[in-house]
Parts: C-alpha cells; structure tokens; sequence
C-alpha cells in the first residue's frame, strides 16, 4: 500500500466511523402507569473494537398537549445492556426479564428486574442450551398472571459414547471426564442451516420467576422444531395451553434463515397447571392442518380468536418468499380443542395490484401485542411496493388501511402501541431513523384520519461530520493525491444534507404475450444523488445497488453504509427488479426459472434510463450486491462486459451448478433455474447440472474484464466461500484485476461490526481507484 492509499484509507475511515456510530432503534414498549404513560426504547449500536453490538435502553416520559401535539421527556442517560441477549418487559410492565445468553456451555442466565434484581438464575446446559433471540424461531411469552415465562432453547444434546484408555466403550455415567477417557463423537444431527451452526433441536421450556424451576415441555415429538411460542388466554375455569409453531425436520431441514416458505404449522399443548397433571399425557393439536403454513400466532385481546400469518403460496409453489396471508381461528371459550378448526380468511395474496393499490401483505414480523382497545384491530408494518408502510386491519371485517402517510416515500415501521395511539419510527435513504407519534383525529365532517407529530431524539445525535461534512477535517491530505481524491473531498463537504432522493418508473424490456399482466408492469429504482451533483456539468458516479433473494426487496429506509457512500460523491441506484417482494405475486413470480436473464434485462433496463435521464455517466457506474445480488452482478459484468467500470460482491452465487451440493438450500437451486419445486432431488442429473451451469454468472466468465472486488465469509453456509473463490481464480487466470477480502468469522450477511466497516471502507477505494475523473 503506498502513501496515497494510505491516505485516502486513513481519511475514509474516519468518516465512516461517524456513519457506522448512528444508533440503531430497535424495539419499544408503552406502560401506563399513575403518572402517565412510559416510553422504553430498546437501541443498538456497533462497538467496532469487541466487534459486537452494544445495545441499551432508554425510558421517558409521553406528555400530550391540549392542543394535540405529544412529546417524550427522555432520561438524561440510557442504560447499557452489557451481554444481554434478550430483554422482554412483562405485560403490567412491573418486571423486566433479561436473558444472557452462553458462550460455549456455560450457564443461561435468568434475571428478573423490577426497581432492583429480584432474582437471578443459572440454567446449566444439561437443561437446555442457548435461548433462541433470533427472530425467528423465538418465542418469550409471559403468562398473564407474570408468574411463569415460554420460551425456546437448544434441547440438550444426546449423550455421546466414552472410550476408556485402551479403546473399550463405558457406559454413561458422571466419571465421563476422568482422567483416561474420551468422548466420542456420537450420531451426526443436521441442524437449520444458516445462521444455526451448532444449533439442531429448538425446544419448549416453561420457567417458574419465583422459584427459577424450569420445565422441559413433554409432548412434542422430536421431529418438531418448535418456536414462537405463546400463552393461550387465563379464562376462569378453563385449560391454558402454549401455542407454538412447529416446523418438521423428521426427513431434511433446509436452511430457514431468509425462507419464509419453509412448511410450519401452529400447535397447542395444555400446560400441566397442578401437582394433579404431573402424569397426565396432553395431546398435541394441529390448529393449521387444512393450510401449508401457519406463523405469528396472536390472540385477540378478548382471547376470543387466534390470528397468524401464513406462507402457503409460497410454500405451494417452492419460492422462499411470497406475499403472506392473514386469518383466524375461534378459541374456544371453554379451552377445550377439537380435531377439526376452522380458519377463516382475512386477508389473501394479491397477484396482480392496481397502480397506488394495495400490493398483498409482506409483514415479516408482529408486534407481541398488536391491538388497539376495540381488540379487533390489528396495527402492522408491510412493504408496499418500494417502502415501508403501516396498517391497520379489522380482523372482523377484513378491511385495511394505510396509517402511515399516503404522500410519504419514507418508510415507516410500527414499533409499538400507547393504547390507540402509536409509537413508530421513519427514515429514508437520506434521513436517519427518527421516531413519530400517531394520533387519530376527527375532521369536522366525522371523518377520521392519522395525525403524525415528531418526537424528540432520545439522546443521540448524528455527527456534524454526517450532517453537514466540512473539508477542513481532510487537511491531512497533500497536494499530490490525484484528481479524485479531490472530487471525492468536496463532495464529502455536503454530507447527508444536500442528498436527495426519488423513487424512478423503470419500464420492462422484452416482454412476451405469455407473461401475467402483473409481470409487464413497470419496476422501480430508488435514486439517491446530491444536489450539487451537476454544479460543474458532470453527473456523480453511480453505484448500482443489487438486493439478494432475489425475493427479497430493496426500501426506502436508511442504510449507514450506503448513505456513507452517498455522502463521499457517489450517486445510487437501488433496482428492484421483477421478483422483488411488494409487489404482488405476478411480477414475483414471473423471475423463476429465468434468473439470469430476465433480472439481468431488468437491471439492465434500470442503469438505461438512469444514462437516458442524465443522471449517470456511463463510464463511471459501479456495481455493488451480496448473495443473489452478487449473482446479478457477475452476471452483468459477463453479459455487459463494457458498461461497468468496478464491481463489489459479497457473498455471491457464481456457480450454481457447484452450489447446489453444499448449499443449506438445495431447493433454492431447482427452484430458481426451473421456476418450479417438481423438479428438486438430492441426487441432480447430468442434465440439472447443464441447466445450472447455464444459468450462471460463470457460464459468462470469458467476456469479463470489469475489477471485481470479492468479499467473503468463512462461515457461510448459504453460499460456501469456495462458490465466490472458484468465480475469483477464474477471472485471475484471465488477467482480471481482482481483489478478495476474506472473514474467517463471518456467515452470509457479513454483518458482524468489524466486517461490515472494513468490506465498505475497501468497496470505497476500490471503486474511488476505477471512477476517476
């Protein structure tokens, strides 16, 4: 590295530190209280020396005027969570339990908080191991009278054999470390996949907060992996039940990070209440039996129904994302289950939505308590085409409406309720996350709507240098750094407040009679520029930013590494090509069988019109994806050898003929080169393998000659690192400039602090070093 990179590394990184310090917001929780209502904010934040993220809490005060507006009286300081893994208020919001999760096999902690530790408690690893806080298969439910806490954790693992000194085989026993013997290696168990490594059996557990006594939930067969686990409602007189969600794994499990199309269905089990159930035998009911898919199980406020979401059209047709479906099942009053339930329908899949119409429903994720007071409406977060957006839905009526603001290309995520009010946050490609109070208000015709009023930060503040940079802060620089260098610097002075944005109608290319008519509907490209990009005449170079999935969606939210990028002179092009998710199930499912080409036209189609428009140069655009992104990208630089002068990839699937094999989604493969799930076999033929070859970026390797900048994860088990070496030797054979970074901790999303700093610091300069002046 000579002087000059050292330098523009040097200056880089300080800026981009500032950008990787804005906090994230994560969760909140209202309480009511005697004094009011009480906000408590959970936040996040990369600590890039431990290479972890630092998450804290914040409280305050809500203080609503006479005249509408609502205000939050935060706490001077926020209180740091040091190795929490999970946080989880009680329903009263008397108690907090606060989860640490083990490293290795040390004990699960406990804790219970009130105004000071109540109580604290060790789960040795023999009763289970880590508690699952992903997202996902998590579950954290307090029962009503806050006396016992659900959740999921790692089933002990089974009992391995011992081997004394000589090689014979002893039997179990509590001498298995002594001194001359070993433990074998036992019965090989497949876990989920991506992001579960070292984790095969989620399972139920029960604990007791006054006597720390925990219960493993009998019942469930093994061949369940459970989570998302919730109490049925305390009605007098009748059974309480725990009512989960249960994936099978008896056959194959498939890597479930990312899949929402993974079959599941929604169980209950009775809870051995009393001494007198101790030897009782509880069935296990399947409430979802009719549908493929049953998730996010809620009940209404009144317990009279059990809402969830379902994936079944994907499921039915072998995509890892589709839109979702809402209904419902009547709980009986009296707690006693049937063999046979009926799910009604609230809301289906859309397929094919009218212009400025609802897309379908792709809600991801709930709220724990979802309701306003009538404990029928149901508040949730949705992609609607590009953004994010609020709902609200009247589970008795089916009807829906847009909360967040309709003229609004921000997105907006619901982050909690404060009765019929709600707490939710903002942001754009250009705006940080900022939280905003909604209030419904009444016209003086009777006609209600959503009045939304801006909160006060809780405590953090970007820095000057995000707002508004200044080039003094790069004296350092000398007067022999060349020409880009110097563009860049002054167009860091801008910072994020002279960036803009706006969402581009990009028209499809090549569109045949077959295609549904949601599939011949015009995509969309979110562009992010500076105003002073044309101050001397010349556009900004441009970073073409390519989602994963690919059904997957790129949002108008703020990202801290590409507004990094933006605020140092490069403009973005974030495309969301057919098969992007909300957009409905046309224009999603017309990209199977067809990855390759019809997203490579899409992209292609998208970069056209930015040239067309004047809003890129044509020899300074870029490309920048991960995963299925990384795919489109080396297949732009094959297919489109001359139009790209830099690449950055991370992750990428560049063979899918080698992926297929060593993928935790083999499905994935079948799926996307023959746009059906008829088609998936562990054993692939001679002809799959030509049907993958051709269909990836590697099939093009012989037109490259665009620098690519290859970035990798050891760890990776949804496209294992040696699927981007084998694409990275091949170009190096061929006397293309690359450069490889590789981070031997990391899994898919190269998103551990450290990681995800250094890959974009290195994206920075590698694409400053192609897009000179």
């Amino acid at each position: 590295m000579g002087s000059t990179d050292e330098e523009e590394y040097a200056t880089q990184s300080k800026l981009l530190k500032d950008f990787t310090s804005i906090p994230n917001i994560d969760k909140a929780w209202i309480f009511n209280s005697g004094s009011g209502s009480q906000a408590m904010v959970a936040m996040s934040q990369a600590n890039l020396l431990a290479n972890k993220k630092r998450t804290f809490m914040i409280s305050g005060h809500i203080q609503k005027e006479s005249n509408q507006s609502v205000d939050i009286h935060w706490a001077p300081f926020p209180i740091e969570m040091t190795g929490a893994s999970a946080f989880v208020p009680s329903p009263s919001g008397l108690k907090l339990l606060v989860i640490r999760n083990p490293e290795k096999e040390s004990p699960t902690k406990f804790e219970i908080w009130s105004s000071f530790l109540e109580k604290e408690f060790h789960i040795p690893h023999k009763v289970h191991g880590s508690v699952y806080v992903d997202g996902w298969f998590e579950g954290i439910s307090w029962n009503s009278d806050e006396t016992l806490v659900a959740y999921v954790a790692e089933e002990p693992s089974r009992t391995k054999p011992t081997f004394d000194h000589l090689g014979c085989y002893k039997r179990p026993n509590s001498l298995d470390k002594e001194i001359g013997s070993w433990k074998g290696q036992g019965d090989w168990e497949e876990g989920w996949g991506e992001a579960y490594a070292g984790k095969k059996q989620p399972a139920l557990f029960v604990i007791n907060v006054d006597s720390g006594e925990v219960e493993h939930i009998k019942g469930v067969p093994r061949s369940l992996s459970v989570g998302q686990v919730v109490w049925s409602p305390n009605s007098k007189d009748s059974a309480q039940y725990l009512v989960f969600v249960g994936w099978l794994g008896d056959k194959r499990k498939f890597g479930i990070m990312y899949c929402r199309g993974r079959p599941c269905a929604i169980y209950a089990i009775r809870f051995k209440e009393t001494k007198d159930d101790a030897n009782e035998v509880f069935p296990i009911h399947n409430l979802t039996k009719s549908i493929s898919s049953g998730f996010s199980p809620r009940f209404s406020k009144d317990g009279k129904f059990l809402m969830f979401l379902s994936a079944k059209t994907a499921v039915d047709i072998g995509a890892h994302w589709v839109a979702e479906s809402l209904h419902k099942v009547n709980w009986p009053s009296d707690g006693k289950l049937t063999e046979s339930t009926d799910i009604i329908d609230v809301i289906q899949v859309v397929n094919c939505p009218d212009d400025g119409c609802f897309p379908g429903l792709y809600a991801s994720s709930l709220l724990s308590d979802p309701w306003l007071s009538d404990g029928h409406t149901l508040m949730l977060s949705t992609y609607w085409r590009s953004c994010r957006v609020i709902l609200s839905v009247n589970m008795l009526s089916g009807e829906l409406s847009r909360v967040s603001p309709n003229n609004s290309d921000h997105s907006w995520s619901v982050l909690t309720l404060d009765g019929d009010d709600i707490v939710a946050v903002s942001s754009s490609p250009v705006s940080v996350p900022e939280i905003k109070y909604g209030k419904k208000v009444l016209d003086q015709a009777g006609k209600s709507s959503w009045q939304w009023s801006n909160i006060q930060k809780p405590i953090f503040k970007c820095s000057e240098k995000v707002n508004h940079l200044d080039t003094n802060d790069f004296k350092l620089f000398n007067v022999f750094i060349y020409s880009v260098s110097y563009y860049i610097l002054r167009q860091v002075a801008s910072g994020l407040s002279s960036l803009q944005f706006k969402i581009l109608k990009v028209p499809v290319s090549n569109v045949s009679e077959c295609l549904t008519e949601g599939a011949k509907k015009p995509i969309e490209a979110i562009y992010v520029s500076s105003s002073k990009s044309k101050e001397d005449g010349k556009c900004d170079p441009l970073v073409v930013v390519i989602h994963g999935g690919p059904h997957s969606i790129a949002s108008c939210s703020f990202s801290k590494t590409l507004a990094y990028l933006s605020s140092i002179g490069y403009s973005l092009l974030n495309v969301n090509y057919r098969g992007s998710v909300g957009f409905g199930k046309d224009a999603l499912q017309s990209l199977s069988g067809k990855v390759g080409s019809q997203d490579v036209n899409d992209m292609l189609s998208a970069v056209d019109l930015a040239i067309e428009m004047g809003l890129a140069d044509p020899s300074r655009i870029t490309l920048l994806g991960g995963s299925h992104g990384g795919f489109l990208a080396t297949h732009l630089i094959g297919q489109a050898p001359d139009k790209f002068a830099a690449a950055a990839v991370r992750n990428p699937v560049c063979n899918i003929a080698s992926l297929v094999g060593i993928t935790d989604t083999p499905d994935w493969c079948f799926f996307q080169a023959y746009g059906d799930n008829n088609h998936y076999t562990e054993a692939p033929s001679p002809e799959d393998m030509s049907r993958f070859h051709q269909v990836s970026p590697i099939s093009h390797i012989s037109k490259v000659k665009t620098p690519t900048l290859f970035i990798l994860g050891t760890m990776d088990l949804r496209v294992p690192i040696s699927n981007g070496f084998q694409y990275m030797r091949a170009l190096k054979e061929k006397g293309v400039e690359v450069k490889t970074l590789v981070f031997p901790n990391d899994n898919h999303p190269l998103d551990r602090p450290q990681t995800d700093f250094e890959s974009f610091l290195n994206i920075a300069v590698w694409f400053n070093k192609y897009c000179k002046l």
